[in-house]
């Protein structure tokens, strides 16, 4: 009977250990999910070259309450009301970060120009028709004191804010971090250089 009331002790104690270790590791999971990083799938080709549809990125949450976005951040932000979200729900999209607030964004002929100076993208291509595209490729706008503006990489084929405006600062999620699918294309998201 003593034998039998240690074992039971002993099975009990194994699957209060179990039950600890899956609670802890949940808590674990969705601590790092809401405060730190979150994975999100690059869906349709407005970000090509540099980011294919498809792919699976871990978005950074955190570092953004410590600084503000800057130019060149590859962002995943809630889509705003203007954007057309598939079966019509809310979702997240994946743009570069091209104007910063209070600037003014000049769009002409296919150029951008930030407060006057023209804005260079080693990450595009250089081909002139590069960016052409059926939404507005003239625009002047000047951003509040908490939006910013965002173009996919695939200027001819990105519904971003030449289409439906801003985004505002409230809006994004996080920056683009780490891509961690497809395997051949695996590693830290390069930050964007300026001349």
């Amino acid at each position: 009977m003593h034998r039998l009331g240690r074992l039971f002790r002993i099975i009990v104690q194994f699957f209060l250990d179990i039950v600890e270790t899956v609670v802890v590791g949940l808590a674990m999971f969705v601590v790092i999910y809401l405060f730190l990083v979150q994975p999100h799938q690059v869906n349709g080709n407005s970000m090509w070259p540099n980011f294919l549809d498809g792919e699976y990125l871990l978005t950074d949450k955190f570092s953004y309450r410590l600084r503000e976005p800057k130019r060149g951040d590859v962002i995943i932000f809630l889509a705003p009301s203007g954007a057309r979200c598939p079966q019509e729900l809310h979702c997240d999209f994946v743009k570069r970060i091209i104007g910063l607030p209070a600037e003014r964004v000049v769009i002409t002929e296919g150029k951008i120009f930030i407060n006057g100076t023209q804005l260079t993208e080693s990450y595009i291509p250089s081909d002139p028709g590069f960016f052409t595209a059926t939404t507005n490729n003239s625009l002047d706008v000047v951003l509040g004191p908490e939006d910013y503006f965002v173009l996919g990489d695939n200027r001819g084929h990105s519904s971003d804010s030449r289409a439906w405006g801003t985004v505002p600062r409230d809006n994004i999620v996080g920056r683009a971090w780490f891509r961690y699918w497809p395997p051949k294309r695996v590693g830290f998201i390069a930050d964007a250089a300026y001349r």
